[in-house]
């Protein structure tokens, strides 16, 4: 079953005043097209993604700066990043180039095997790394940084469903959780160089990012 759909009407500039100041809405002035496959929803979890955080830069006065690339690729064939090669199951955002990618016959088997909230999970995340490098974060422990990335996801589709351009149905939360649980550490070990926090952590912080918006983050 397919969780999330988006509703035909929306996606119009007025969804801002819906969401609040601190969790705008996209503003994008042409409807987009269901959600109903495995690329259409790839597209449209990059445009949401990429039109709200537009919109939350331009409240607050600033400028986003959109991605210079959306990269499909599979297995160990993906894009280098600062030298270092791309790695089979897995999405990244590559701050040297300020682009995304992912391993799309992973993606896609996360998809068929767990609904499309792992796109609307792991997309929204690699999005809210793009917007750590633009406001310059800095974060003592990786994993700071993966949580608040987390929490960003979150809030970005807190924000979409809040203003009307994605619609949330019964079971969503378990898909989404069950996705974040499928990524989680199996221990609480900070101190790793790659943490990214255990099941519950991540849950928590996509949570909050969901329940108080991307500002709480």
């Amino acid at each position: 079953m397919k969780v999330f759909r988006c509703l035909l009407l929306l996606l119009l500039t007025a969804t801002a005043a819906a969401c609040g100041s601190d969790r705008p809405g996209p503003d994008a002035a042409t409807p987009a097209p269901l959600g109903q496959t495995f690329e259409s929803d790839i597209r449209l979890a990059r445009e949401l993604s990429e039109a709200y955080w537009r919109q939350a830069f331009s409240a607050d006065g600033l400028a986003y700066r959109p991605v210079t690339a959306f990269t499909a690729y599979q297995g160990d064939d993906g894009p280098d990043c600062g030298g270092l090669p791309s790695v089979p199951n897995n999405a990244f955002y590559c701050a040297d180039g300020h682009f995304i990618a992912y391993d799309e016959r992973w993606m896609r088997k996360l998809y068929d095997e767990m609904g499309d909230g792992s796109v609307y999970v792991i997309i929204p995340h690699e999005f809210g790394h793009a917007v750590q490098a633009q406001l310059n974060s800095g974060f003592r422990l990786n994993v700071e940084r993966e949580l608040q990335a987390d929490c960003y996801a979150g809030g970005t589709l807190g924000a979409l469903v809040a203003g009307g351009s994605l619609e949330a149905e019964p079971g969503d939360r378990d898909e989404l959780f069950l996705n974040l649980a499928a990524a989680g550490d199996p221990t609480d070990d900070w101190l790793r160089p790659d943490a990214h926090g255990t099941a519950e952590q991540r849950q928590a912080l996509f949570a909050k990012g969901y329940n108080e918006g991307a500002a709480a983050c």
